[in-house]
């Protein structure tokens, strides 16, 4: 039997907590939400939408080892240990801090932050590190990014760690500093700067300095990864020099860059990368498809190279690994009379990724495919420029050879309107409302993009197709 990821005094001291009760079984981890909690789970109660002293008992019932209250929660009939505190998620940002600080000298962590493709990068990095070091790589599940969802995958890392991925987001200027500062990474990436969250920016370069504050954090001598094809390269690498002692390192298809391709083939299901990290030279495959990511894994070559870990070995890991959940995966669905691809781009959106997503579906050969269809949602937190930034995808469009084009919500109406008669499929204001019209015209032989804001709701528009046609597969 695996010790426990916590002891109960370890705990108590961590977080500065009073306790009332023991608890009957060792702790496993950590969650705010029942629906996920598992047996020996730390239930901390949050307060966000919800205030999750509202479900402790519920905790328990679940099967929680003990919960993280405030002071003046009262016991409830059924309730187990409780670990008293002043403020929950301060508690737990203490807990992540000390798990952090347990860490073996030898540990090495990365971080993570851009404007898109922070899940991925880091879904990359840990089967990369997986491959060299099975049982010891741990990681922010999900899209675990933000003020609570760092200490939270913080507090869950077991003592024995010897690689950590944080994934590290913001929305707001000053977000990133506190939550980098926690993790204390060895080695941090910023993949790319563009044009999100201008709702609450000035400008593209203030969202640059935002993302820069990921490099306060950094270990002295850390290393400050960054694309060297970013318009943002100086004023980023600028930030990290200006904090000193770190080692900066370029990735990107710029030939200048320290880690960099030197021969790139985008295949309709795969990459193949001949690839140059600081003078070493390796081959490896990337099993997800898109230039994108073909870049993106260069900035993973790097912090594997920063980490101390065998490229060649680790890099072998991407020639299976598939696109995370509404990121690039893809399903084949049993059309009438044939196949349909389903690429499944739905769970967050910007100008850059949409751009990037529709390049990806234009590599889809039409021998096997002949239609491609894009069905695209909102791009949320784009402030006064999002009606010009949606209006403005249709090269990306058009470019990608896209037959028919459906959209929803109010700021993608003016991509729809703006499409030729001959490719408009259907608009509606909702997902909810745009599904009937997708399934009406799907059939066979159709390669369907699907991509937007995850509050845009388009996730469910997947689900509904898989249901609706039923899988043959995971396309991988």
């Amino acid at each position: 039997m695996s010790a426990p990821l916590w002891t109960y005094a370890a705990l108590i001291a961590a977080s500065g907590g009073r306790a009332d009760g023991e608890p009957t079984a060792p702790v496993t981890g950590f969650t705010f939400d029942t629906r996920a909690l598992e047996p020996g789970n730390v239930f901390v109660a949050l307060k966000d939408q919800r205030d999750g002293h509202d479900f402790v008992t519920g905790a328990f019932k679940a099967g929680a080892s003990l919960a993280i209250v405030s002071d003046a929660y009262d016991r409830k009939p059924g309730d187990g240990a409780l670990l008293r505190v002043a403020d929950p998620l301060k508690a737990l940002e203490n807990i992540g801090i000390a798990a952090r600080a347990r860490l073996s000298p030898d540990a090495r962590i990365i971080a993570v932050t851009g404007s898109a493709g922070k899940t991925g990068t880091k879904e990359m990095l840990r089967a990369c590190l997986s491959k060299v070091a099975p049982g010891r790589v741990h990681a922010s599940e999900k899209s675990y990014n933000n003020h609570w969802g760092v200490p939270l995958t913080l507090a869950r890392m077991p003592e024995d760690t010897l690689y950590a991925i944080f994934e590290i987001g913001m929305n707001h200027a000053g977000e990133i500093t506190p939550l980098a500062k926690m993790v204390q990474p060895h080695a941090a990436i910023i993949t790319t700067v563009e044009a999100v969250h201008l709702e609450h920016f000035p400008s593209v370069e203030a969202i640059a300095d935002a993302k820069a504050e990921i490099f306060s954090g950094l270990q002295i001598d850390g290393t400050a990864i960054i694309k060297r094809d970013s318009p943002h390269f100086k004023r980023l690498a600028a930030h990290a020099e200006a904090l000193g002692h770190h080692v900066v390192v370029s990735f990107g298809l710029d030939p200048r860059a320290g880690a960099t391709a030197e021969a790139l083939t985008l295949g309709e299901d795969a990459s193949e990368v001949d690839a140059r990290i600081s003078g070493a030279a390796v081959t490896y495959r990337v099993a997800m498809p898109g230039r994108h990511i073909a870049e993106n894994s260069l900035a993973v070559a790097a912090a594997l190279q920063a980490a101390g870990a065998p490229l060649e070995k680790a890099l072998s890991a991407l020639a299976t690994l598939p696109p995370p959940p509404g990121r690039g995966a893809r399903t084949l669905l049993a059309g009438p009379g044939g196949e349909i691809l389903l690429i499944d781009e739905s769970y967050n959106a910007n100008p850059a990724s949409m751009r990037a997503a529709l390049a990806t579906l234009s590599a889809v050969p039409r021998a096997k495919f002949p239609r491609r269809i894009a069905v695209l949602g909102d791009m949320l937190e784009l402030g006064p420029a999002a009606a010009k930034l949606h209006r403005d995808l249709f090269d990306a469009v058009d470019d990608a050879g896209t037959d028919m084009l459906f959209a929803c919500g109010p700021h993608m109406k003016g991509l729809y309107d703006a499409a030729p008669d001959a490719m408009k499929g259907g608009y509606a204001e909702t997902a909810a409302g745009l599904l009937p019209l997708v399934l009406a015209h799907a059939q066979a032989g159709d390669a369907v993009m699907v991509k937007a804001s995850n509050g845009t709701r388009l996730g469910a528009l997947v689900d509904a197709m898989k249901a609706h046609f039923g899988c043959i597969s995971p396309k991988l």
